[in-house]
């Protein structure tokens, strides 16, 4: 088993390690290496654990994905070879394994994405603070404000006013999205003045400003069951069908927020949205279901003739989009016209400017260089005995559960290795 506990020899010394961040990452990393025998301590400067991992998924927590290594690389655009040696060492069906040994069950959806059978992410938190204290880790509600060290290394961290002691430290402090539950972005600070480089920090899974003045028009507007396509340059780069949202600065909602994690050069690229509102329908299905709905009202005006078709709310828009006189009535409306109303709600343009701030991105973008970091065992290259886990890593993912697997691989291996005794 993989969290076998290990016993203390006569000729090795039981270490101490310092983990900063109680967040996914930081759990499965102070967890794992106290079951290497080693004393933790779990720095959190909330005043609960795992708070940004009590709102993914909507509140349920998609814990992972329940794929094989090769579709889960595929789903990591940012330095996915970094991460073959934490996936090997703790897999996607260790995680499912560990949490239902925790007494969490849990179920496959579509897309392979795993959850909660609750459906409750307070299910998983509880559960791996529940885990931590079992292996006797102690955690202190202080705010580190520096790793501690010298020549050698890493000698601790400075919490609470005060040093705290320390062998190895991990630092497991998440990104710099969602700052109010705690990813302030102080570990890349830190990391900086160790003399790491950090990689340039963009938003990832994050919604989308647009320039259009229909999007402030439509704000609050929820679809289901729609279908997203986004170019970028003028060519097809991503298409997902989902739920969305406008917003008074563009586009919200899960659909757009996978299709965000795709959108990776906006310093040299053009991005636009199209959105089709009847994705089950080709164009002649739709033509026939327009035909049948203006049947049952000849003599009505267009602008009153689509209530059957869309929400009211988006009416009017595609009324002007379409070119139409909204007073026409839809007898006399022609083919050709008919076709301008069935490109607008096939093939919906959104212009897209750039993403919404770091602050409403759920993943961060970005990070620590993987190339100063041991990808076996996850210490730095440039500080003996400091390690990283989780998001401050220059790892990204697209949506679905690959982020958080990421947090718990990386963070097992961090604290497998730094949880590991000094032999005398």
């Amino acid at each position: 088993m993989r969290f076998m506990k290990n016993s203390t020899t006569n000729n090795t010394k039981k270490i101490t390690v310092a983990v900063v961040g109680a967040g996914a990452a930081g759990l499965m990393a102070s967890g794992t290496a106290a079951l290497q025998g080693a004393e933790v301590l779990l720095f959190e400067h909330n005043e609960k654990v795992g708070r940004k991992l009590a709102i993914t998924g909507k509140g349920r927590c998609n814990v992972t994905n329940n794929c094989d290594m090769q579709e889960f690389l595929a789903h990591v655009p940012q330095n996915p070879r970094f991460l073959y040696s934490a996936l090997g060492a703790f897999s996607v069906q260790d995680t499912m394994d560990f949490f239902e040994q925790q007494g969490v069950p849990l179920k496959t959806e579509r897309g392979n994405r795993v959850f909660p059978v609750s459906d409750n992410a307070r299910d998983i938190v509880d559960a791996l603070f529940y885990w931590v204290r079992k292996c006797g880790v102690t955690i202190l509600r202080e705010e580190v404000t520096d790793i501690c060290t010298e020549e050698n290394g890493v000698t601790g961290v400075m919490a609470g006013g005060r040093k705290h002691n320390a062998d190895r430290v991990i630092v497991a402090t998440g990104g710099k999205s969602y700052p109010l539950t705690g990813s302030t972005g102080d570990g890349y600070v830190w990391a900086e003045k160790l003399g790491h480089t950090v990689t340039p920090l963009r938003a990832s899974l994050v919604p989308l400003v647009s320039p259009d003045k229909d999007c402030p028009r439509l704000q609050g507007l929820s679809l289901k069951n729609v279908s997203l396509t986004i170019f970028e340059n003028n060519k097809k780069l991503h298409e997902g069908f989902g739920e969305m949202l406008f917003t008074h600065f563009g586009l919200s909602g899960p659909l757009v927020l996978s299709a965000s994690s795709h959108m990776r050069k906006w310093d040299n690229a053009s991005y636009r949205a199209e959105i089709d509102f009847k994705p089950a329908l080709d164009e002649t299905a739709l033509d026939k279901r327009i035909l049948s709905d203006f049947s049952q009202e000849l003599n009505t005006d267009f602008r009153n003739s689509l209530g059957k078709l869309l929400p009211r709310k988006l009416i009017p828009i595609v009324v002007e989009r379409s070119g139409i006189d909204p007073h026409q009535k839809v007898n006399s409306i022609t083919k050709k016209q008919r076709q301008a109303l069935i490109r607008q709600l096939k093939h919906f343009e959104v212009a897209i400017s750039g993403p919404g701030p770091i602050r409403d991105a759920i993943i961060t973008s970005g990070g620590i260089s993987v190339r100063e970091i041991v990808p076996k065992t996850m210490e730095s290259k440039k500080v003996p005995n400091l390690y990283f886990a989780g998001e401050i890593i220059d790892v990204d993912a697209y949506t679905d559960g690959f982020n958080l697997q990421i947090a718990w691989s990386t963070g097992y291996l961090a604290g497998y290795h730094a949880g590991q005794e000094i032999k005398q």
